[in-house]
């Protein structure tokens, strides 16, 4: 007897098991407690300050969750991944490619805005145009880059190419109006210094790099609010409890960050650790905005596809902002 009711026995632990690793992540290992696991996989950034800071500070655990960050290089690259069950969440930039693939059926959601640009000089990120051709007089306003070169990391269907856009949009240009090329952020600045293009949309603290160099110089900076980045969830996860826990310790993280909590060392610490940066450079950065409650930006996110439609960068129909939007954001 005792011998047919072991493979039931294992049957009915083998579903257990199943059904806890749906209910929010990874499955525990034997022995372990039933801690929801949430892997997100993360683009190294100051953008997702909420994430570090809910990670350090152990905002996570306080909701019952064990979060392990992944570093990867690109968000496009991560987002199939949170579609497929691979990650549960993905902290990265809004492409084309986002839009492209929930069109086309792919079980993702946008969770959370992170941070916008403040629209204050000095901007954490800032459109550098080459020093030389200002001081020859070629560049002096935004304008002067119509039919120009400008580096944008991933290309025009990256969120760079939003930020562009909505950049270039101030002074009455659309994206249209220069050739992006696409330029890691890394090897803007030797793009710059060797005339391979005329500007760079890039992010601190590149631009502080390039500027201290005698190579780059502020030309403009995205307006208030511009945001191209955030949290996507599974469709899987955005169903589960944890998904909403998830967001509860990211928008206390939000408040943290309120008010100049950006610039406090604790604060900076964290964000050293997390990206790989100099705390140093950190201090000299005007840091992002964020949120409160880190609410997904229908607005921005209409904004953005219509900038890559009309760049003819989507293979469909646009959807809907509030469909794009998680069920687990709607409900904070």
């Amino acid at each position: 007897m005792r011998r047919r009711l072991l493979p039931a026995a294992l049957a009915v632990l083998a579903l257990a098991t199943s059904a806890a690793c749906t209910a929010g992540g990874s499955a525990p290992s034997a022995g372990a407690s039933a801690v929801p696991v949430v892997r997100v996989a993360h683009v190294p950034s100051t953008l997702f300050a909420p994430l570090y800071v809910a990670e350090a500070k152990g905002y996570f655990k306080d909701e019952g969750l064990d979060v392990q960050l992944q570093k990867v290089k690109t968000g496009q690259d991560a987002v199939p991944l949170a579609g497929a069950g691979k990650v549960e969440v993905v902290a990265a930039g809004f492409s084309a490619g986002l839009f492209n693939a929930a069109a086309k059926g792919l079980n993702v959601k946008i969770a959370a805005s992170m941070g916008a640009s403040t629209g204050a000089s000095p901007s954490p990120t800032t459109l550098e145009a080459a020093k030389k051709l200002v001081d020859s007089g070629e560049l002096t306003r935004p304008e002067d880059l119509r039919g120009h070169k400008v580096a944008v990391a991933g290309g025009a269907g990256a969120a760079g190419g939003y930020q562009l856009a909505a950049t270039l949009g101030q002074a009455g240009l659309g994206i249209d109006d220069v050739t992006v090329v696409n330029v890691a952020i890394p090897d803007m600045q030797g793009a710059l210094a060797n005339g391979a293009v005329s500007a760079a949309m890039a992010p601190a603290p590149f631009t502080t790099a390039m500027e201290e160099k005698g190579i780059g110089h502020p030309l403009a900076i995205p307006p208030q609010g511009t945001t191209a980045s955030g949290a996507v969830f599974g469709g899987g996860f955005d169903a589960t409890p944890a998904a909403r826990k998830f967001l509860t310790a990211l928008r206390k993280a939000s408040a943290d960050l309120q008010n100049g909590g950006a610039a406090r060392e604790d604060v900076l610490a964290i964000l050293a650790k997390a990206t790989g940066q100099d705390i140093a450079v950190l201090r000299a950065t005007s840091p992002y905005g964020w949120s409160p409650d880190l609410k997904p930006d229908e607005a921005q996110i209409a904004a953005q596809q219509a900038t890559y439609a009309k760049a003819g960068l989507l293979d469909g129909a646009q959807r809907g902002a509030a469909d794009l939007v998680a069920s687990a954001a709607k409900d904070g």
